[in-house]
């Protein structure tokens, strides 16, 4: 299998059937993955389910570089890595194929992004460039079709009387930040934002004390009266996210399905329960769609995930979030 349609992934009634394509597609136009696959000593043959599939450790997107197919990157998104810390790198072949994804799974759980005034608290992520996360809110804001949509960094009184105008005049907004960012924002001004969805995208950094997930939306929503608050989850070795809409509990985009393996046995995959969270991005056709986190997981049987923090050996990411009481 030489090619791959990259339209299967948006169009596809059968999730398994593309995934088992897109895995063959991989295993004999990724030379890093081949050999990974061949290493476990798995029969292709074989492989007709999910479950069955070999995931990738995501650290080799710290050592290797992935590739599908051999490319001119068009993009190259970085992740911010803590001091001293290797950092991972997605190379990525098609720009419309990443906007294509995080479009189709924003509109899976919401409205168009033209509906919202979109208002991007990522200081540290601008700062330092190369970010998918940023990539995406970038588009989010050109998309949108109200003028005050922007970035901020760290102008806390501008985006306080940005946000208390957007409110009075009922205006839909989405502000989606990093969770120290938008804990410190709120820690100045307290709001009451009924038209805003609060969003955040994990992210402490260090910058404040590890608070479990529940604590972080506590302290959101009391100071910035909100009934809910959002998260997004993605990373720099994706290209799809899933969303929260209350409670830490996320759901995949239509292009992504998480599974659960076992700590002692990488190869020992299941749809639903407890254990370390395996992903499948069918939008990382030229990367590698099949990944091993370091993220412990709670999967229920209808798909929906929680993450309940880090295995013990991983390294520490540097967007983490602790959510284990």
């Amino acid at each position: 299998m030489t090619n791959f349609d990259t339209n299967s992934i948006f169009l596809t009634n059968n999730f398994n059937h593309t995934a088992i394509e897109l895995f063959n597609f991989q295993y004999q136009s990724n030379e890093l993955y081949k050999k990974y696959v061949d290493t476990l000593k798995v029969d292709i043959s074989a492989v007709k389910n999910i479950v069955d599939i070999p995931f990738l450790p995501i650290s080799f997107f710290k050592s290797h570089q992935i590739k599908t197919t051999n490319f001119e990157p068009a993009q190259i998104f970085t992740s911010s890595g803590t001091t001293g810390a290797s950092t991972s790198k997605h190379f990525v072949k098609d720009e419309l194929l990443y906007q294509q994804a995080f479009i189709t799974g924003w509109n899976h759980f919401y409205t168009p992004i033209q509906d919202y005034c979109v208002i991007g608290l990522l200081p540290s992520y601008l700062e330092r460039g190369n970010s998918s996360l940023v990539y995406m809110v970038q588009h989010f804001i050109n998309e949108s079709s109200h003028e005050l949509s922007e970035f901020y960094l760290d102008e806390h009184e501008h985006l306080y009387l940005i946000l208390n105008e957007l409110e009075n005049d009922k205006t839909p907004t989405l502000l989606i930040g990093v969770t120290y960012a938008l804990m410190d924002f709120a820690a100045k001004f307290k709001l009451n934002l009924q038209n805003t969805i609060v969003m955040e995208t994990g992210g402490m950094k260090g910058r404040r004390k590890e608070l479990t997930r529940a604590e972080v939306h506590h302290y959101l929503k009391q100071l910035l009266g909100c009934k809910q608050v959002h998260s997004e989850y993605g990373m720099t070795e994706l290209l799809s996210q899933a969303y929260s809409k209350q409670d830490g509990v996320f759901e995949p985009a239509p292009t992504m399905k998480v599974l659960v393996r076992d700590d002692d046995n990488p190869l020992a995959v299941r749809e639903y329960g407890k254990g370390l969270l395996n992903i499948i991005d069918l939008a990382n056709v030229y990367s590698c769609a099949f990944i091993a986190t370091d993220d412990l997981t709670t999967i229920s049987s209808n798909g929906s995930f929680t993450i309940n923090g880090r295995a013990d050996a991983a390294d520490v990411r540097g967007c983490s979030l602790l959510t284990v009481e």
